[in-house]
């Protein structure tokens, strides 16, 4: 009966609270909230210091009717959690002294803030004090009854809240009403802060929860009735001060940046030889410690909410929803088809551990994007592609597919692969089993590396750059030697080389179409010596083979003797045998079409006409006439070809082989 009756004293004392304050807020401006005495402060419970805030907008319903009913069922939005920082560091929150009242006028700076911190501490227990034992209380008795909700819905609502309440009751606001009573004999409150501080960490728990919370009470608001009535009936309460039950849980949330920003002020006010003042810097120090504890809560909540929003967009299907997963990075982009070599619009979602390949759904009802596959993190690799046809791109590599991706800038690009790299390193630093260090692909061929087959999806060869099977050597037509690609090389093959079917690790160990010399290696049979010890012919180098060790290579017109017309192919002098000029008719072919031999040919230049970058190769009544794309490109064969015909060999000092072949790559 003690408790029930000391329980109706507090209530009557906070409904005389407001019911004064009531009177007051009639006369005066919204913002500015008197300074009582100091003797009154230590009786009854100031408003509370967020007054002013939540204020405006109790003001703003009574002047739209002061729909109760409506303020039951009103919840506040994630975005009220998420700028409340903002909010607290403007000024209109601290307490405002009115000009005309000169009230602790004579007191020193530092003890008005003090005697602040104190008021303001009285008006905070008052609210957790609604909350604990009013709300809380009220709400888990018909929950027990079984007349509202269950209780653990009750209980998650509220968290933590009564032992917060208990905290400050009992230990933190008498400690600062005894400081503030010594203050003539002892003045200091640094200390009795910095000792209670460290509890001030179960805010976390509290803070964390808020979002979840507010959802609670909105969702059981719809669903339970009698719920939402008793939550109504309590808010028409004088002591609710017309704000909503959200409201008053908005408090606890905003009360550790507004003692950091308190008792940095108390700190500045203090003069050097305080003997308070150490102990003030390191009770301000912790104040900030458990301010980044609860900033950390508020972002964690804040990175779910936009993890969530995610996954809504992409249909919420069970194996990609996971809470730990961490979006990096999102946007649009363009995949390089290698059948047709043109480009479609895909849109990218990179987590920390896999990458999306979506593309946007043509009737967006429900989800907004359609998965169409999914790789790991794990094992990734991503580098910059040199493509003249296509700029901005770069290759994603990973176990389960390999993708050729533009963007749509340079800027773009660079972002998108230092994304993709932070990944990759942060999966490398987590994971102990990671092996693959984090490299390019390699530079020299799109094929994969031995111990690799089967195991990691290829780059796969586009189809325009290669003219013939790159197993076979034979030219390709569209009717009886069409292209395909191997599954485990990435080659472009006939279908008499790739008529094999191997299981391939990166594809879940289903059969898939692989080339002669990849399904022999992958089923374990050893590769034939006479396959790989066939005479090569004089034609039978390989076009990118060459091209990486050539003293110069890159596409060329041969016109025709009229000057007018002529094929376009691609033109490789290698170092091994600088005095041949050989002609492919694709960068990736493994047989050239022609081949000139340089020795005893005199280069000459032709007058530019037309924008054509013209030169040719003159030996007695033979004359080979060349159109290159650039008058720098032009200048560079003619010097290599001069050299190369007088039969010099090594290449000229200054000339760097990786420049010779850039437009190959």
């Amino acid at each position: 009966m003690e408790g029930e009756a000391d329980n109706q004293r507090r209530v009557l004392n906070l409904v005389a609270v407001f019911e004064e304050h009531g009177a007051w807020r009639h006369k005066q401006a919204p913002h500015i909230q008197p300074t009582p005495a100091s003797s009154q402060s230590q009786q009854l419970p100031s408003p509370p210091a967020s007054q002013s805030l939540s204020q405006m907008d109790a003001q703003h319903q009574a002047e739209q009717g002061n729909n109760e009913q409506q303020q039951g069922q009103r919840g506040l939005s994630f975005k009220c959690l998420s700028s409340f920082r903002h909010k607290i560091r403007e000024d209109n929150w601290r307490r405002q002294q009115d000009p005309g009242l000169k009230l602790h006028s004579k007191e020193p700076e530092e003890k008005k803030i003090a005697l602040e911190l104190l008021e303001t501490e009285q008006a905070y227990v008052s609210r957790l004090h609604l909350l604990d034992q009013v709300f809380y209380t009220e709400l888990m008795k018909e929950a027990k009854n079984g007349k509202t909700v269950p209780e653990e819905v009750v209980k998650m609502i509220f968290s933590n809240i009564s032992s917060i309440y208990q905290f400050h009751s009992k230990f933190f606001l008498p400690e600062l009403q005894k400081r503030m009573e010594d203050w003539s004999c002892n003045p200091r409150i640094g200390d009795a802060i910095q000792k209670l501080a460290p509890f001030l960490k179960m805010y976390g728990e509290y803070v964390k929860n808020f979002d979840k919370a507010v959802e609670l009470i909105t969702v059981w608001s719809e669903k339970s009735p009698p719920f939402q009535e008793l939550i109504a009936d309590i808010q028409k309460r004088k002591v609710c001060a017309n704000l909503t039950l959200q409201h008053h849980m908005l408090e606890p949330v905003q009360r550790i940046p507004r003692y950091e920003l308190l008792l940095k002020d108390y700190v500045q006010k203090l003069p050097p030889e305080s003997p308070d003042r150490d102990d003030a810097e390191k009770a301000l120090e912790m104040i900030f410690m458990v301010a980044k504890h609860s900033n950390a809560a508020i972002a964690e909540m804040e990175r779910l909410q936009n993890l969530w929003v995610v996954y809504q967009r992409l249909g919420l299907e069970d194996d990609i929803v996971d809470p730990s997963n961490e979006l990096i990075k999102e946007g649009p982009i363009q995949k390089i088809s290698t059948r047709n070599n043109s480009t479609s619009e895909k849109y990218l979602f990179l987590f920390n551990n896999m990458l999306l390949y979506c593309v946007p759904r043509v009737i967006q009802v429900g989800a907004e994007f359609q998965v169409h596959l999914r790789i790991n993190v794990d094992s990734m690799k991503v580098r910059e592609l040199n493509d003249a046809q296509f700029p901005n791109t770069f290759l994603v590599s990973g176990k389960q597919r390999t993708l050729e991706l533009q963007a749509r800038s340079e800027e773009e690009m660079n972002a998108w692969i230092k994304a993709f790299r932070d990944a990759i390193d942060r999966k490398e630093k987590r994971s102990e089993t990671f092996k693959t260090a984090v490299h390019g692909l390699e530079m020299d061929t799109p094929a994969l590396k031995t111990e690799e087959l089967g195991r990691r999806a290829p780059q796969w060869v586009r189809d325009n750059l290669v003219t013939m099977c790159m197993r076979c050597r034979e030219p390709f037509n569209a009717i009886t030697r069409r292209r395909h690609h191997c599954r485990a090389c990435g080659y472009v093959v006939c279908a008499r080389c790739s008529d094999y079917r191997a299981e391939l690790q990166y594809d879940g160990n289903r059969l898939n179409r692989v080339c002669q010399e990849c399904y022999v290696f992958l089923m374990g049979h050893v590769v034939l010596e006479d396959r790989e010890e066939k005479h090569k012919g004089i034609l039978e180098k390989e076009a990118a083979e060459v091209s990486g060790r050539s003293l110069l290579c890159s596409s060329l017109q041969m016109l025709d003797k009229n000057g007018k017309g002529g094929t376009r192919g691609w033109f490789v002098i290698p170092q091994d045998d600088p005095l041949v000029l050989y002609i492919y008719a694709a960068p990736q072919d493994v047989r050239a079409h022609t081949s000139i031999p340089l020795l005893g040919y005199t280069v000459r230049e032709l007058p530019q006409e037309n924008s054509r970058h013209l030169f040719q190769l003159v030996q007695s009544g033979q004359v080979h006439t060349f159109l290159a794309d650039t008058e720098e490109l032009k200048q560079r064969w003619m010097r290599v070809m001069a050299r190369c015909a007088a039969g010099i060999t090594h290449p000229e000092e200054g000339e760097e082989d990786a420049e010779s072949c850039d437009e190959a790559e």
